[in-house]
Parts: C-alpha cells; structure tokens; sequence
C-alpha cells in the first residue's frame, strides 16, 4: 500500500505542477480578456489537483519511514532526513493554501483583471515554492 500512495503522489505532482504552470500562463496571456469558464476550470483543476496531492502526502506523512516516524533531532541534522520531516510538508502546505486562498479569490473578484491577477500571484508563489522543496534527488 505505501508503496501505490508513494507511486501516486509522485505521479499526481507532475499533473499538479503542470496544472499552475497552465493557470499561469493562461492567466499572463489573458489578462486583457473577458474572465471565462475555461479560466475558473482551469484555475479549478489546479485546486483540485492541490488537494488530493495534500491528502496523499499526509497519508504518506503517517506511514512512511521517511516521515513523522522519522522526526528527531539527528533527522534535523541530515539535509534529506529535514527535507522530508519538516522543510517539503510544510511548505507544500503552504503553497496549497495559497492556491486555495487564489481559487477563492477568483470567485470573489469583481473585474476580470483582478481575477487574472489573484491566479497569477497565488499560484505562481505556489508553484514557486513547489518547485523548491520538491525531493529533486530522489523524484522518478
């Protein structure tokens, strides 16, 4: 089982990293328009692909060796060992609530400008931080 959750949270990173890349450039190119459907489901997609990669991280955080099993002042010490204990949970929480924070924003906004705005500062942080603590030496 752990084995499937951990195939499936790293098969789900790619459709949600390629999803805020999508809602970015979308957004940059289309700030001058009219705010559609295709945007908000756009937008929408990365929401969701935020949330079930949360659900499966945390799944992961309780039963992998790697995770909250792990957490010790020598796990602190290792760069690896800290990266997924503490520095990747955390700050990918983050950056799902800034996509949530976005998603929500959007709904709200009067002016397509803003809508288009809210998409490109939330989820472009998000992507930004994913980018950084993403396990790069270890990713398949």
């Amino acid at each position: 089982m752990y084995s499937i959750i951990r195939q499936a949270h790293s098969g789900i990173a790619y459709l949600l990293l390629a999803a805020l890349i999508v809602s970015v450039i979308y957004a940059l190119a289309s700030r001058k328009k009219t705010f559609t459907a295709g945007g908000r489901k756009i937008a929408l997609t990365g929401l969701i692909f935020a949330h079930l990669q949360l659900l499966l991280g945390l799944i992961l955080y309780f039963i992998s060796p790697l995770g909250v099993s792990n957490f010790s002042g020598e796990a602190m010490k290792d760069r690896l060992s800290r990266l997924y204990v503490m520095e990747h949970p955390l700050t990918m929480i983050i950056a799902i609530i800034l996509i949530t924070i976005g998603y929500s924003r959007i709904k709200k906004q009067t002016t397509d400008r803003k809508k288009y705005n809210s998409m490109i500062i939330y989820y472009g942080i998000a992507l930004i931080l994913a980018l950084a603590v993403i396990p790069w030496m270890v990713w398949p």
